[in-house]
């Protein structure tokens, strides 16, 4: 009886622990079937094909398109007036400023006199020379005396004439105490003074001619090869707007120290610009297809860009891309997805490659502005 007991015990206790068995394999089965833990909500996109612009982007200052100097013809004269300041509109013409005219008004009199004299003196000479022309041949007057009275005529004419350039001279000094604007634009800088003596070529103004601004930027060799006349222009001001110009020229010499040319990019009037402001902005020298993603979808490590791209079982690979041209909050990307590739929308950076993720809903690309 006790041997039976103790047998029955024995077999009671193999049924408990193959039972327990049992359930700890059945766990662990259990386990091992069970879904992954997800390591982040997210949202996915897909890339977008866009026609965009290729630009050179550059810096560069303000300038006058072409500054005229305005400065006096004649010298030795008082400064009278100035009817014009800093930042005054004027049209081509216009009276600017006035010298001392009573010393000069005395010379062109005086000038006047010795016309109306040298007149005097050629008609005397012409009456001699015409009596002595008639006399000629009948032997009264000498061959040289006759000869004597012409060339007298001829001295009197080229004195009168003398007389009146002499006038005209003094009448165009006249006329230059009077300082007119050599084009219509706006004055720069002024540095005449009333009561100062003006001298010959003494700068009076500078003017903006026909108020015109351009944008001179400065852009590298490679970049200068693709711009052309005509090409279109951004340029970003402080305040935050744009102002569009267009290509007029680049340069076509570069500086021997910073390997740089200028583009000059003729701007429409603006209150905004003013000569000498620095700006950023950039040439549109063309436009072309370009696969882009959000910049939310990228992820920077050790200096390369990274999307993570989500497979059919939720789970995300880590993905080295290329990028190219950006524009508002977009990038292109030129090496490293397809356009069927579907990609981790935004919080990348909490994501590790071989990570499972629970996909939210798929996200609707914003579309860029497209180059027109």
């Amino acid at each position: 009886m006790k041997i039976r007991y103790i047998f029955s015990l024995s077999v009671l206790s193999l049924g408990v622990g193959a039972l327990l068995m049992t359930g700890a394999v059945t766990g662990i089965a259990k386990e091992k079937v069970a879904a992954p833990r997800a390591a982040l909500t997210v949202t996915t996109i897909k890339p977008t094909r866009e026609k965009w612009r290729y630009t050179v982007s550059a810096n560069g200052s303000f300038a006058a398109w072409q500054e005229a100097v305005i400065a006096a013809e004649t010298g030795g004269l008082r400064i009278n007036a100035l009817y014009v300041d800093v930042g005054s509109v004027v049209k081509r013409g216009q009276k600017l400023a006035e010298l001392a005219k009573d010393s000069v008004l005395a010379d062109v009199e005086q000038q006047a006199a010795r016309v109306a004299q040298a007149k005097a003196e050629l008609a005397l000479a012409k009456d001699e020379a015409d009596r002595a022309r008639s006399l000629e041949g009948q032997n009264v007057m000498s061959d040289q005396l006759i000869r004597q009275y012409i060339v007298g005529q001829e001295k009197a004419q080229a004195a009168f004439d003398a007389a009146q350039a002499q006038l005209k001279n003094q009448k165009i000094r006249l006329e230059q105490t009077t300082i007119l604007a050599v084009d219509d634009g706006v004055i720069s800088s002024r540095t005449a003074t009333v009561g100062a003596v003006a001298q010959i070529g003494a700068e009076f103004f500078r003017m903006v001619r026909q108020n015109r601004i351009e944008w001179r930027a400065e852009v590298m060799a490679d970049q200068a090869a693709n711009i052309r006349s005509g090409q279109r222009a951004r340029v970003t001001l402080g305040n935050g707007e744009s102002v569009e110009g267009t290509v007029r020229v680049a340069a076509p010499t570069y500086d021997v120290n910073t390997r740089k040319t200028l583009v000059y990019v003729d701007l429409p009037p603006s209150n905004l610009i003013r000569a000498g402001m620095f700006s950023h902005g950039e040439i549109i020298i063309g436009a072309s297809e370009a696969l882009t993603l959000p910049q939310s979808a990228l992820v920077l490590r050790d200096g390369f860009s990274y999307v993570f791209e989500v497979d059919s079982e939720q789970r995300v690979a880590q993905r080295k891309i290329v990028t190219g041209r950006r524009l508002n909050d977009r990038v292109e990307v030129t090496q490293g997805l397809s356009d069927d590739s579907i990609v981790v929308a935004s919080g990348g950076a909490f994501l590790s490659d071989g990570d499972t993720v629970r996909v939210e809903s798929a996200g609707t690309p914003k579309v860029s502005q497209v180059a027109r």
